[in-house]
């Protein structure tokens, strides 16, 4: 886990969101006014109370998700007309082609109320089946839910794997535990494990009819006679005439 004394000290210094708020309709038309005006349409939500549509700085919160903390980390948000209140980012929408941010929601967070959150686990070193055995180090779980009080949030939980060797697995049992943080994802789940590089064989059309071949030798049991050719089916148009005598067989 990160140190505790320096995540209380990120926490007493919280980001300061200033929010404006919207007033009007709230469909296609004014969200798209916002955004060229320079801000993006926001609601913030929880704790009981109404909803409020708002506008904020992209920028600003473009930087926090980006930040140690991320998407857990703990804001106060300030809206014109109501009291200021802590806050975290638990939604965010993105403009598919450029990539900026469009929407986000806020919700009210209580400091000493348990919250289930995903934290980023990051993954130290370079195992030794990577180093020494030719393995790669596949990490399947990028984040972890967990449960702990807003204070106790952990920006990411580091592991290290510089001692895992091929084909042993990290779960999340073995992660470092905390008695303020609880793991809600289940014990036995897969973090990371080092694996072979499999090798893909492709197939050359000399190769495709060896293999044709062989398997009509191993369908017949005759490898000297060659295949017979396929009996044609009749079809509809190929039934016999009413009354079309057979041609007798020769005595």
């Amino acid at each position: 886990m990160p140190d505790l004394q320096e995540e209380t000290r990120k926490r007493e210094m919280p980001e300061v969101v200033v929010a404006k708020p919207r007033e009007g309709k709230f469909n296609k038309n004014a969200a798209r006014r916002v955004r060229v005006a320079g801000k993006i349409p926001a609601v913030i939500y929880g704790s009981g109370l109404d909803p409020v549509a708002v506008e904020v700085d992209p920028k600003q919160i473009s930087k926090i998700l980006y930040s140690e903390t991320g998407h857990n980390t703990i804001l106060d948000v300030e809206v014109a007309g109501h009291p200021a209140t802590k806050a975290m980012i638990v939604d965010w929408q993105r403009e598919p082609i450029k990539d900026r941010l469009i929407h986000i929601d806020l919700k009210r967070i209580a400091l000493d109320k348990v919250l289930r959150v995903r934290v980023r686990v990051k993954l130290l070193g370079i195992p030794v089946g990577v180093k020494t055995e030719g393995g790669v180090l596949d990490q399947v779980l990028r984040e972890v839910e967990v449960e702990c009080l807003p204070a106790d949030i952990p920006g990411h939980i580091d592991v290290d794997v510089s001692e895992l060797g091929m084909h042993q697995v990290i779960r999340v049992s073995g992660l470092p535990h905390s008695d303020k943080v609880k793991y809600v994802t289940a014990e036995d789940a897969t973090v990371a494990h080092v694996v072979t590089i499999r090798e893909e064989v492709v197939a050359t059309p000399e190769a495709t009819d060896a293999a044709a071949a062989a398997a009509g030798t191993a369908a017949t049991g005759d490898a000297a006679t060659p295949g017979e050719p396929e009996v044609a089916k009749k079809g509809k148009g190929d039934a016999e005439a009413p009354g079309a005598k057979k041609p007798e067989a020769k005595k």
